[in-house]
């Protein structure tokens, strides 16, 4: 930990050493709600968001707040060691080119539902929401989706190829947060407590029916992107076996870093919410990802009281898309990318909104959050698909 402010209404707890002054106002009003409780903690990776900032953990009490768990709800990422321990560009150039037939990318679906039984089981009853967008979420599983979300080949320093995969609830978690986040602005003035709207956290008590609708429809779009992420990684492997032959795969590693949780910290039964923060118990491992330019890390958490067991979900953006896109230098992006040896997605100017100069250090990051987990392998890429 770096800093501790103590200004608002409970403790932020800071994970970095200098924090942009939107994203601090969001932490100071997640300070400030009067359900708030504990302290608020801010990983290494963290930038501002819609209410909350990303890269945050917010403990609660009776209440659940839509828009501190987000919109793609269950989001997260998988990986899994091969017992390939080296490929070569042209085998990698053919599995990526398989991969983009089978893995439809960016707004994409499937032309033809998925199979029912790759489905989380529906209760129809508790989850309307769901129930009226579960044909099209048929049509999304095994999708990558835009944005941040990636297919990364990898060489572990553990000397084996890995496969990791960054993606979430596509937009079945989209319409459930949207959907509960105006029920909750629309039932604010019910509650008696008075959150200011610009704030942007809307929020339902737990002993409510509408709560209790939220919850169960969060914990379906989680299991939806579970769901999603090993539908890919399936294919994934199947495209490598394609082109490489017989090859072994370790069991799953999978963390997803959008939800909320009950949990016990501090002696106390609390509502965690993680937005863009992977949970870190003592011994469990999980997942770090840099950029497509940057290493990526397997750890294994340290169990940090201070930080609700939680590490970082990632490097975190430095610059917005729109600003990436109007400040980054295009040839030298791409002119990095093609010395590292990285089959990258650099194709265009507007492509720089995921260049490696859009995030933050990765090595910093890490270094930061040396209190919260251990590295256990560290990743180099090979080749990436992007949405």
């Amino acid at each position: 930990m770096k800093k501790i402010i103590e200004t608002y209404g409970i403790p932020i707890k800071l994970w970095l050493e200098d924090i942009d002054s939107s994203a601090l106002a969001q932490a100071g009003n997640l300070a400030n709600l009067p359900f708030s409780c504990m302290h608020i903690a801010i990983m290494p990776d963290s930038h501002v968001g819609y209410g909350m900032p990303i890269g945050a953990v917010l403990a609660t009490r009776d209440v659940i707040i839509p828009n501190a768990v987000g919109v793609d709800i269950g989001c997260g990422m998988c990986a899994v060691r091969t017992s390939l321990q080296e490929i070569n560009n042209e085998s990698l150039k053919k599995v990526i080119g398989k991969i983009r037939k089978v893995v439809p990318l960016g707004f994409k679906s499937h032309t033809s539902p998925q199979d029912i039984f790759l489905m989380p089981r529906l209760d129809k009853k508790k989850m309307v929401t769901v129930s009226e967008q579960y044909n099209k979420a048929r049509h999304q599983l095994g999708t990558l989706g835009g944005g941040n979300h990636f297919i990364e080949i990898q060489l572990g320093d553990d000397g084996f190829i890995w496969i990791m995969i960054h993606s979430g609830s596509r937009n079945l978690g989209h319409k459930v947060a949207s959907h509960h986040n105006k029920i909750a602005c629309r039932l604010s003035d019910s509650w008696h407590v008075q959150i200011p709207e610009k704030w942007q956290l809307a929020f339902l008590p737990t002993d409510t029916r509408e709560a209790r609708e939220y919850a169960a429809e969060m914990n379906y779009c989680v299991e939806f992107a579970l769901a999603n992420r090993k539908l890919m990684m399936h294919r994934v492997q199947e495209s490598l076996l394609d082109v490489v032959g017989p090859v072994k795969f370790d069991k799953l590693i999978n963390k997803s870093h959008n939800f909320a949780a009950w949990e016990q910290h501090g002696g106390k039964d609390v509502l965690i919410h993680r937005k863009g923060a992977t949970r870190a118990r003592k011994g469990e491992l999980g997942l770090i990802p840099g950029s497509q330019g940057t290493a990526s890390y397997i750890v294994r958490g340290l169990g940090n009281d201070e930080s609700f067991h939680s590490c970082s979900h990632g490097a975190g953006r430095r610059l917005s898309r729109k600003k990436a896109i109007r400040k980054l230098d295009f040839d030298a992006e791409k002119k990095r990318l093609d010395h590292l040896g990285v089959i990258h997605t650099i194709r265009h100017k507007k492509d720089l909104d995921e260049a490696p100069g859009a995030y933050k250090d990765i090595e910093k990051v890490m270094k930061l959050q040396a209190d919260l987990v251990k590295i256990e392998v560290k990743l180099r890429p090979l080749a990436v698909v992007k949405g």
